[in-house]
Order: C-alpha cells, then structure tokens, then sequence
C-alpha cells in the first residue's frame, strides 16, 4: 500500500467518432515506471461534482493499493461529450469497448482492467461483461439485476411502479445540469443547448413497453449468462431493491462468481445502512487482487453465498441497524436449504391441507399498501417499511401457530394459489410477515402481480371473470429467522398503493384455500454457523462544507369525508435530505429538492394521480444553474397521460423551456 497517488481532475478518453469522453483518475505514483492493472467505474453520474463524494475515498483506496482507478462520465454525461438518450443502449455498450482498450493501452496500465460499479454501472458491468472486451478480466456488481423488466424501477410483476416517475422526474434534473466551462472550456454552452434540446421526456421511455419486448430483453443478461465469460462478484441488500439477482446469477453463470448480501440500502456496503456495514473496499481489493494480480488471497474459498439472516426488530420506518448474522452457503442454490409447504385454510397456515371447498375472497380499498416504504431503500430515515398492521387490516390474512421453535428462511418464498377474479383486469400483493407476541407485524418479504401477466410479462392476458385459476407468485429474495413464539403471516390485498399503479378494475378475488400453499425455502439451522466479516476501514472524507442541513418528510393522510388517501414525501437541500454541500476543491455547491405528491380514492382507480415538483441549483464558479420541473401521471380506464415540464435558468434568466404530454394505452396495466 501507498499513500503516494497522483489524481488527474479530467483527462479525455478519445472514441473513433471522435467523441471524447471526460474521465477522473487515480493513479499510483509508480506507475509510470511499474504499470499497474486499472479498476474502470463508468456511469452517468457526473465525475466532477455528482459522485465526488464518494468518488475520493473509494477510487483512492484502490489506487493505494496498487492499481490505476478511472471514473468514466458516459456520452452526453458530466463534461462527456455527445448526447445521452437513454439507460443501458447500445451506444454505451460500444463506447465502453472502446474505453476498455484505450485504457489496457495506456503506458501507466499493464494490461489488464476490472468493471465495477452500483446500480446503473452494477447492471452495465453485467452488460459490458457479455460483450466479451479482451482486456477485461473480472467484474464486481453492486446492487443490479439481470432482467432488465422484472427487477427494476419501472415494472413489478407487470405492475407499473410509481418510482418510474420519480426517477425518470429526477434523471430530468441530472441530464439538465450544464458541462462543467472550467474543464470544457468555450463551447460548454452550446453543450449544454444541444442537451437540453435533446433530452428525452424520461419517464415516458419507459412507460412505452408495459410488456417485456425487445426493449427489456436487450441489457438483460439472463438472456444468455454464457456470454459472461469473466469471474463475477454481485452484492446485494435486504432494504434495497435488487437482491432477486444474487440468486440468479450464482445459479445461472458458469464462471468462478461470489455472491454477498447483507442488511444495505442503495449505498456501497463500506458506508452500508443498515448496520452492520462491512469491509467492501477491503473486499473488492482480495478480489481484484486475486483476478488482476494473479495473488491468492484466499477469497475464493469463500462460500459461494455469505448472506445476512435478519432477526426480529420492531417495525419501524427508520432502521440505523438490523440484528442478525452472517451465514454461508458453500453451492447455490444449497442443499441445506429446503422447501417446506404451508397451507392456505380460512385465516390459518399449516402443513395439513384444509379442507377443499373453503374460500376467501376480497377487494381491498385501492390505497392498501401506505405501510410498504420506499421501493428502494437509500439509508435515509423514514423509508421502511413500517408495522403492517393497518394493511393487514386491509387484506386477507393467513397466520400459522405461535412456532414452537426457531424458522430460518434463506432464499425466494413462493405462493401458489387457487384464484378467480370478478374482473378481467385485477393485481394481487402478498407479503410475508413476522407477527410477534404483541401482535406488531414485521414485513419480511413481498410481490406484486398484475394477474395478466401470470403466465409471463411477454404476451399478458386479461383474466377470465369467474374462472378458478392458477397463479405463481414469487416473493422477493429474504433472509430472516423467525423466532419462538412469532407467527408466520402471509398478508393478501387487491392493491399496493403508492408501490404501485392500481390495476384499471378494481376487482374482487376470491381464493380457494384447499389447493393453495405457501412455499418457504427454510435453512437448516447449525450451531455457530455466523461468519464474521470486518468492519469497514476509516477512509478520508472528500473536502466540503455543509451550507445548510436538509429535511425530509414522508406523511400518509385520509380524507374520511372524500374517501381519499394522500401520500407525500419532501426531500430538502439534497434529494435524500443530506443537506447544500459546497465541493471546496472546485468551489461547487448542489442544492436538491423534490416533492412527492399522490393521491387515490379508495374505490375508483381512475382517481389515481401522482405529482412531482423538482428543484436543482448548482453554483459553480460564480454562475448560477437552476433547473425546476413539474412531471404527473394520472389515467383513466383505457389510457395513461403523462405531462412534464421544465424550465432551466442561467444566473436568473430563462435558458431553456420543455414541455412534454403523452398518452400511453392501458391494454396491459
């Protein structure tokens, strides 16, 4: 390890179109007599200002450690030149080829590079993996999924998820934010024109394929996991949203491939809330150590799954930490892992089969689901899932006895029903829950299914009213213990609002309990079987100054009189309330505020209208960039109309105005 590292605030990466793409570097001061393997993050997030705080601690540590760390802005991101249109096209693929080479090329790298990266470089180190670039050698990814459709922020189980809007609102914002003149020099102006001439109205891309087509299938690695021909590290996190593709990936690839989830939010488990966070920059350097030095560090005697088995807590909507432990699995999917069945009877879960010929139905008002928290958890309080105990209230429930001793479950529950439905058009929400003494109602796991996709989002299919049906429905991947004296609930509604747009009918259900089961995957229990993992390293704060601390807000309110329910959530002075950061080495400062507004009638699904108001102000330099947008979504019973607008202002004057209005039909949703 070293503490002597050069770091280069931009340098260009030159592309065949000539395009140049704007990238930051870390490098060992050695380097250029000693050349070391390269560590390439590459995402949209802009590099000199967007991600800078968590750029310097970790792109540093790895440059410490021997290898060149470079932090690419993608075309039309950051000071990048060209135009972005879109997440995970083609055109990002085929420039990161080019980035891979010009980058095993350079004198101060020997050859070989890793890809990492969260989120949205997670799935595009999956993407760039398949392309097979010669130079690359490993991959790690963080918080991302091999089916582009079913696990990301537009579509649950052919449902379409509110924060499509919400992120489509924000990546507005992001994409309106002017190349930095500092690094770009003259033409940053007319950059930043042709972007926002050119900016997609976002939520709108998405909302154009309800149906897994072409669209979805391209960036979707679980396509063809052959195509990965690489070693593969992917973590995932119980309180973000993409946990489902661990499990997958361990089962589909055949490369040497680890897998890691613990307690996290959307965040790199070295700053991971919940606590415990763990030691990932220790981790990901045994790792590239292992594929990029040629080093046994041991890492691949690991388990082939370490995952975090929650124990029992309070339901609360903030959760600093979450108690449990560590546990691996040597092969996934584990022979340790068993499924054992429980049966539906009126209200109850047993392993004895009731009866035939008893049935439940119900139709539960549409804004059942206030209790779920956010789709994705970004360790920020009030996001959680709080005490189901008023959806419960809202929904069919189906609880075992008091168990008699310790349940551990690690894995994807599973839910098989026999159900009709009154309507052609219908959802259904299942959650898994853990009920203790004092009747608090904790969510373990859940799924959403828009019913005509029960046969595959491809080709969806109207129910047929009145007709008995059977549906599959897959819970998200969990891991949780549950304790002597708790009870295992499964939880079913008609509706899951705000998670989810409402289904154009509200339909009744009606569910046969004889035939029906719950599918749990529970783990053999050994004595001292917890692993421990380190704690996270103490690394140097990027130089900033908070200007002002930032504020959120999340309320539910009912409006007994009008029968309406109102959800809202405020983030001031920072998108997650983290307050007006100053970036003192460039003298940038980023202000960040979103409203959140959604209301719903309790019987009427045309009533659904969701709301965001959006503000941005960066001041760079002493130029001033605000960016304000105000985007809805509201439908009736054949269509959806999407509106946006946006208004970008220079030093107070108007720059740039876009209007957007488009309708989407609702044959599907």
């Amino acid at each position: 390890m070293t503490s002597d590292v050069d770091v280069t605030e931009n340098l260009w990466i030159p592309l065949r179109d000539g395009t140049r793409l704007a990238a930051r570097l870390w490098l060992p001061a050695t380097a250029g007599a000693r050349p070391v393997p390269a560590i390439l993050e590459y995402i949209p997030y802009r590099k000199r200002d967007g991600t800078r705080g968590r750029d310097e601690p970790m792109h540093g540590f790895f440059a410490a450690h021997g290898y060149a760390a470079i932090r690419v802005d993608m075309r039309g991101s950051g000071e990048s030149d060209g135009l972005l249109h879109d997440e995970y096209a083609a055109q990002e693929q085929n420039d990161a080829l080019e980035v891979i080479a010009w980058i095993a090329a350079q004198p101060w790298c020997e050859g070989g590079v890793g890809l990492m990266g969260k989120s949205w470089g997670g799935f595009n180190a999956l993407q760039i993996a398949a392309r097979r670039p010669p130079a690359l050698k490993a991959i790690i990814t963080v918080y991302s999924t091999d089916d582009r459709y079913a696990d990301d922020i537009h579509y649950m189980g052919g449902c379409l998820l509110n924060d499509n809007l919400w992120w489509g609102t924000i990546m507005m914002a992001f994409q309106a934010r002017p190349p930095d003149p500092a690094i770009v020099g003259a033409g940053w102006r007319d950059a930043w024109l042709d972007r926002l001439d050119a900016m997609p109205f976002w939520p709108a891309l998405w909302m154009a394929h309800p149906t897994r087509d072409a669209y979805w299938r391209h960036g979707s690695v679980c396509e063809d996991f052959s195509a990965i021909t690489v070693p593969v590290l992917a973590i995932g996190g119980w309180a973000d949203s993409y946990t489902n593709a661990v499990p997958r990936l361990l089962d589909g690839l055949s490369v040497p491939r680890l897998g890691l989830i613990g307690p996290w939010a959307h965040i790199y488990p070295h700053d991971g809330v919940p606590t415990p966070a763990f030691d990932f920059l220790g981790e990901a350097n045994r790792w590239w150590d292992y594929w990029l030095k040629g080093r046994d560090t041991g890492l691949m005697n690991e388990p082939m799954l370490r995952a975090y088995i929650e124990e029992h807590q309070q339901p609360a909507t903030s959760r600093p930490t979450s108690p449990g432990r560590f546990v691996g699995e040597t092969v996934w999917p584990s022979p340790a892992i068993e499924t054992r069945r429980f049966h539906l009877g009126p209200g109850t879960l047993g392993a004895a089969t009731h009866p035939s010929g008893a049935s439940v139905s119900i139709r539960s008002p549409l804004w059942t689901g206030t209790t779920c928290g956010e789709w994705m958890g970004t360790g920020v309080p009030g996001e959680m899932a709080a005490d189901q105990r008023p959806d419960d209230g809202l929904s069919l429930v189906f609880d075992t006895e008091p168990l008699v001793t310790s349940l551990e479950v690690l894995g994807n529950p599973d839910l098989e029903l026999d159900l009709s439905s009154d309507l052609p058009h219908a959802q259904i929400a299942v959650r898994l829950c853990d009920v203790a003494p004092d009747g608090s109602s904790l969510r373990v796991s859940y799924a959403v299914l828009n019913l005509a996709h029960r046969d595959g989002s491809a080709e969806p299919r109207p129910m047929v009213p009145g007709q008995a049906t059977r549906i599959w429905v897959r819970l998200k991947m969990c891991g949780h213990r549950f304790a002597p004296g708790h009870r295992i609930r499964i939880a079913v509604s008609t509706a899951y609002w705000p998670l989810v747009w409402p289904s154009r009918d509200a339909a009744t259900l009606t569910i046969a309990t004889g035939a029906s089961a719950l599918l749990l995957p529970v783990r053999t229990l050994a004595p001292d079987d917890g692993l421990l993992l380190p704690p996270p390293a103490a690394t140097p704060q990027t130089p900033h100054t908070k200007l002002s601390d930032g504020a959120l807000a999340r309320t539910v309110t009912l409006d007994r009189m009008n029968n309406v329910a109102t959800y809202e959530t405020i983030g001031q002075g920072g998108l997650f309330g983290e307050g007006v950061v100053r970036w003192d080495e460039i003298g940038t400062s980023l202000s960040h505020d979103l409203k959140r507004h959604l209301t719903i009638a309790a019987d009427d699904p045309t009533s659904a209208t969701a709301t965001l108001d959006q503000s941005y102000v960066m001041d760079l330099d002493g130029m001033s960039i605000a960016i304000e947008t105000v985007t809805s979504l509201r439908a009736d019973h054949d269509a959806f109309v999407l509106t946006g607008s946006m208004t970008v202002r220079q030093d107070g004057d108007v720059v740039r105005t876009r209007d957007w209005e488009q309708c989407f039909s609702r044959d599907t949703l």
